[in-house]
């Protein structure tokens, strides 16, 4: 990546102190925040559902956009700043305990942008969140030829009447697009093609757009495939990146490996939702999105095997993968004849928090997932996670997390401010007095758990 050279100093205003718990209050930073990225100010911050005894009042900052060529390092209180452009990128590897598991989410983005043409002019966005409920997970709708069902997103929808037809040329391809329906505020969308012998995964790379978070306000160009992809991206299936893993090159790679540290693989599939603000005045009142998740067998075996070398998270969606594992080892444990390989554990939004009481190790829970996979010959857990990790929750696998900086009223920061308590406030503090960049695009942190 090239450097990009920092904007202008701002004069920043003082954060102000927390205000207690039950208020709702927004900081002169959050004002400035808002006024910078969002489309419409919110009027409630975030507050916790029990058991967390405090809500997350959030930081803002308006420095984010274009990648940055360093990583930003956290460490026992201290950020590291390493320029990328004095061959320093392999700092990470030396701030990671020898022999730790370092655990990658490797969804690919699809192009999930569809851009169709009314006859008159108009412009209708197609964006395709999810498969349709009918087929079993996101690499069988992505096989699927001829034609495929999925829920979408759709811009200029009052100008498109349900069942109308449009088309799409393409090369030699001719894709058309149908509505169908809509439940719960999606689109249902049937795309047709032809040749028909094509799979859908060949038509988004020829007909599709790299859909670009919502905070960044430009059209995606030629350079997004390759940069707004991991270059261990491999598994098909996501709008967003894990962009977290976006830091991470070859040399790093290879710094690891010298250090004895393992690399592991794991796959969520990111919708849309991440992007979804907390609004509630309580979390409670928030739905978390649900999404798929892959992990091998062969990979729980080897987590189990490493737990005590420390587990180290790249990434929200790695690390809500990981703990997820956990919580569906302890549904299986507590009814082991009510899931069947059609019908995998799965976990809801607060089913964590309410299992909590059960009080089962983590070896026997993940013991107890690798069990039934072998009683149903399923070789990889394909199910939904819908876990929503905010304070209170008591993390039982991952030590360490490599992620971003987040946007506020996310539940990717609650998730932060549960992993590493108060200091978030430290955190997210010097980032914004240092002008580190937030976001998709922006800087990364390493951030140790908070027993």
């Amino acid at each position: 990546r090239s450097k990009v050279a920092p904007g202008p100093r701002r004069a920043r205003p003082p954060l102000r102190s927390p205000p207690p718990p039950a208020v709702t209050v927004m900081s002169a930073l959050d004002q400035a925040f808002i006024k910078a990225f969002a489309k419409e100010p919110a009027t409630t911050s975030p507050a916790r559902r029990q058991p967390a005894a405090e809500r997350v009042e959030v930081p803002r900052t308006a420095s984010s956009g274009e990648p940055q060529v360093f990583d930003e390092l956290y460490d026992a209180g201290t950020f590291y700043r390493v320029d990328a452009a004095k061959g320093q990128q392999a700092v990470p590897a030396s701030h990671l305990p020898p022999d730790s598991l370092v655990v990658f989410n490797d969804t690919k983005v699809i192009a999930a942008r569809l851009l169709f043409q009314k006859p008159t002019g108009g412009v209708i966005e197609v964006f395709c969140l999810e498969p349709h409920e009918q087929y079993a997970d996101i690499a069988v709708a992505m096989a699927q030829k001829q034609k495929v069902l999925w829920y979408c997103l759709v811009g200029g929808a009052s100008k498109w009447k349900p069942g109308q037809l449009l088309e799409k040329k393409i090369n030699n391809c001719i894709l058309s697009a149908r509505y169908a329906g809509k439940e719960n505020n999606q689109f249902i969308i049937e795309l047709s093609w032809s040749p028909a012998e094509l799979s859908f995964a060949e038509i988004l790379h020829q007909a599709g757009a790299i859909p670009l978070p919502p905070y960044i306000r430009r059209k995606p160009v030629e350079t997004d495939k390759e940069r707004y992809q991991t270059i261990y991206a491999a598994s098909e299936g996501s709008v967003a990146a894990p962009t977290a893993g976006l830091h991470f090159t070859e040399q790093i790679f290879a710094a690891l490996s010298s250090q004895g540290i393992m690399k592991e693989y794991i796959t969520l599939h990111v919708g849309a939702g991440t992007f979804k603000p907390v609004k509630s005045g309580l979390m409670s009142g928030h739905e978390m999105h649900a999404e798929w998740i892959d992990v091998p067998k062969r990979f729980i075996e080897n987590l189990v095997n490493n737990l005590d070398n420390g587990v180290i998270a790249v990434g929200t969606t790695s690390l809500r993968t990981l703990e997820s594992l956990y919580w569906m080892g302890v549904k299986v444990l507590l009814a082991k004849d009510a899931y069947t390989s059609d019908n995998p554990p799965t976990v809801s939004q607060w089913e964590a928090y309410d299992l909590e009481k059960e009080m089962v190790p983590v070896n026997k829970a993940l013991a107890a997932l690798m069990q039934w996979m072998s009683k149903c010959n399923v070789e990889r857990l394909i199910a939904k996670t819908q876990i929503l990790i905010a304070p209170g929750y008591r993390f039982k696998i991952v030590k360490g997390l490599i992620t971003n900086f987040h946007q506020p009223q996310s539940t990717l920061l609650l998730l932060v401010a549960a992993f590493i308590g108060q200091d978030w406030r430290k955190v997210y503090t010097y980032a914004l007095e240092n002008d580190f960049r937030f976001l998709s695009y922006g800087d990364g942190c390493l951030l140790w758990r908070d027993n």
